[in-house]
């Protein structure tokens, strides 16, 4: 099934032979595949992207005795495609209005062809990202670390705004499910002694940590990993670089508002994000050094092992990415903001005084840099590769969350 469907709507008045000339251009102009159903609204809603083309005016009387059928189908926001022609636009006004009227949220796609183009392919990643989110399963496993005191999440909010259910699992059950693994093959080798002593256990907490996820249909999770320090003298670093790069959400900290940042990350762009907290920031060039001893392998060119920074045991990540353009990004706790600033990786470093994987980001507005000293959303951010600031601030706004 294609993820674009096209419904319309056409005055008896109007000649259908000019109609169908005239749509037959416009849609051709717009260089988009998508499923034709013209009037036949049976199956609307069950696109990812669904569109209402308005062919002709005189049409509004037909499109509001559609509304209830419509809106027993789909809660999604009414997307209308008006062209130049035909009064098109004028009948796509008087239907948004109405709308409004309603309560309900809609948008008229109009302008010129590469506009309507780029616009109709923005959306269309956000209606699909926004439909994986729903009923999307996340584990907290363990709670929050004691000292993320600003980032407590309201789970009946986030099921409503983003449609993600949060599924609470104690730490025992991971201890417990520890027990039962046996030693695991090791992949990694390292010079360090102490780093390859500590290999054989940190592939059984990716084992743990992955029959955790399957056991409770996780599509990701965050950890109380400092707890595995004192428990089991190693740390989750290594299972957490392994699980991201093989597709699941693997936070750290039990930082649950950074986990559900990841997701909707994944969910719209299909790669893994960067969780990690600014060491040092500099308003003046709009440099920011990111700093955290874990990364998702798909992410990196290669990476080194180390210990943990702050413990100096275990197995923790060094990871080395291509330079280039970059987004940070972070949603709140309560669902109610975010933000998103785009730059430019500028230098992989490597101090032995800061978390193993450090990344140097220079924002395009160095302004931006007041957000992380004057109002900032916690201290772990989100590093994705690539520049996503619109698309991620369309899907955002989709769920209702507001810079």
């Amino acid at each position: 099934m294609n993820p674009i469907a096209i419904y319309a709507l056409t005055s008896a008045l109007h000649d259908p032979q000019s109609v169908a000339a005239l749509t037959e251009t416009f849609l051709s102009s717009l260089h988009i595949s998508y499923d034709w159903k013209g009037d036949d609204f049976t199956d609307y809603g069950s696109h990812d992207l669904n569109l209402i083309y308005v062919r002709t005016g005189g049409t509004e009387g037909i499109f509001q005795q559609l509304l209830p059928q419509l809106v027993a189908k789909s809660a999604k926001p009414f997307y209308i495609l008006a062209s130049d022609k035909s009064n098109s636009l004028a009948a796509s006004m008087e239907i948004l209005s109405f709308l409004q009227q309603q309560g309900l949220q809609g948008e008229i796609l109009h302008g010129n062809a590469d506009y309507v183009s780029e616009r109709i392919s923005l959306l269309s990643k956000v209606e699909a990202a926004w439909k994986s989110l729903q009923h999307c399963r996340l584990g907290i496993i363990g709670n929050p670390s004691d000292w993320l005191i600003s980032s407590n999440v309201d789970a009946e909010i986030v099921c409503q705004k983003l449609g993600v259910e949060l599924v609470s699992i104690p730490m025992k059950e991971l201890f417990g499910t520890l027990e039962q693994i046996p030693n695991q093959p090791v992949e990694e080798k390292s010079d360090v002694p102490s780093i390859q002593e500590a290999l054989p256990k940190a592939t059984r907490i990716y084992a743990a940590l992955k029959s955790i996820v399957q056991k409770h249909d996780l599509q990701g999770f965050t950890l109380r990993c400092f707890d595995l320090l004192d428990t089991i003298h190693n740390t989750g670093c290594w299972a957490l670089a392994k699980l991201n790069a093989e597709g699941y959400v693997a936070g750290c900290e039990g930082d649950v508002p950074t986990m559900l940042t990841m997701m909707t990350a994944r969910a719209l762009l299909g790669t893994s994000g960067f969780q990690c907290n600014p060491a040092s920031i500099n308003p003046e060039t709009g440099e920011i050094l990111f700093a955290h001893c874990t990364i998702p392998f798909d992410m990196v060119q290669h990476y080194e092992l180390d210990t943990h920074y702050e413990s100096g045991i275990g197995v923790g990540i060094r990871g080395h990415v291509q330079e280039g353009p970059v987004t940070i990004l972070k949603l709140s706790g309560d669902m109610s903001r975010y933000f998103v600033a785009e730059g430019e990786l500028i230098q992989n470093q490597a101090n032995p005084n800061l978390c193993r994987t450090q990344l140097l980001v220079r924002l395009k507005d160095p302004k931006q840099t007041e957000y992380f000293l004057t109002h900032p959303i916690g201290n772990h951010h989100v590093i994705t590769i690539g520049h996503h600031a619109d698309v991620l601030k369309a899907l955002w706004r989709r769920c209702s969350i507001s810079c």
